[in-house]
């Protein structure tokens, strides 16, 4: 009557996640654009063509439709929001500065995917050390606001199991952490992925596989010590 037991909700939860599915390590906006998720993949070839001629209107309207998704791409890499707005500044400045050189080989927001991934990752390596998940990890509590659906018991179970997942994909390489953030977290399709990634669909597959084995056997290492814990 009351809801799912603490220890259902945990073990329901690392099941979904062993599955395959991902917490909404985003921020709300992200996941609900201002357009349509059809429309966002339509680079607007006219709004590129006026871009790459100078058009600092074109190029604006350009970047009303990904700014938010550029934003939470970074943030689900650096897991700082403070970082992910200074990756997103520099590379909409970046993909201004180089309008002129895009040649349109791919789409308009492929390139700019793989320009923000580029910047998220050289600010991972300039850092001295990276920050852990913790309670104040804003890709967990965006997670929690949407997942919880304002059940503070089930906010409290989720949250040691995001807390895990979340420590467990900031560990990946950054290949396959890429990998993740774009197709499980992002939504890109794996064709998409691999042309910011420049690699073949068949690469982003196995890549995905093998993340989602680690992911997997990072959660059954936390039930498995959660029951430890429960037997001493």
């Amino acid at each position: 009557m009351g809801g799912p037991s603490p220890a259902t909700a945990r073990s329901s939860g690392v099941r979904a996640h062993q599955r395959g599915n991902f917490p909404n390590f985003r921020p709300s906006g992200a996941s609900n654009p201002d357009v349509p998720k059809d429309q966002w993949r339509d680079t607007g070839s006219k709004l590129v063509d006026e871009a790459r001629k100078g058009n600092r209107a074109a190029f604006n309207s350009l970047i009303r439709r990904y700014r938010t998704r550029i934003f939470s791409t970074s943030l689900q890499i650096l897991g700082d929001e403070a970082d992910a707005d200074d990756v997103t500044q520099e590379a909409l400045m970046r993909a201004w500065r180089a309008m002129e050189q895009f040649e349109g080989r791919s789409d308009f927001f492929t390139w700019l995917y793989r320009i923000v991934l580029n910047l998220s990752f050289n600010t991972l390596r300039t850092r001295r050390a990276r920050p852990k998940a913790d309670l104040d990890d804003p890709r967990l509590q965006y997670a929690l606001t949407v997942d919880s659906e304002g059940d503070p018991r089930r906010a409290a179970e989720l949250a040691q199991i995001y807390m895990r997942l979340l420590y467990a994909l900031d560990g990946l390489s950054a290949t396959l952490r890429a990998t993740v953030v774009l197709v499980a977290l992002q939504g890109l399709s794996q064709a998409e992925a691999a042309v910011v990634l420049r690699c073949s669909p068949g690469t982003v597959a196995w890549r995905m596989h093998e993340a989602r084995g680690k992911l997997r056997e990072a959660l059954e290492a936390f039930e498995r010590g959660m029951d430890l814990r429960k037997r001493s």
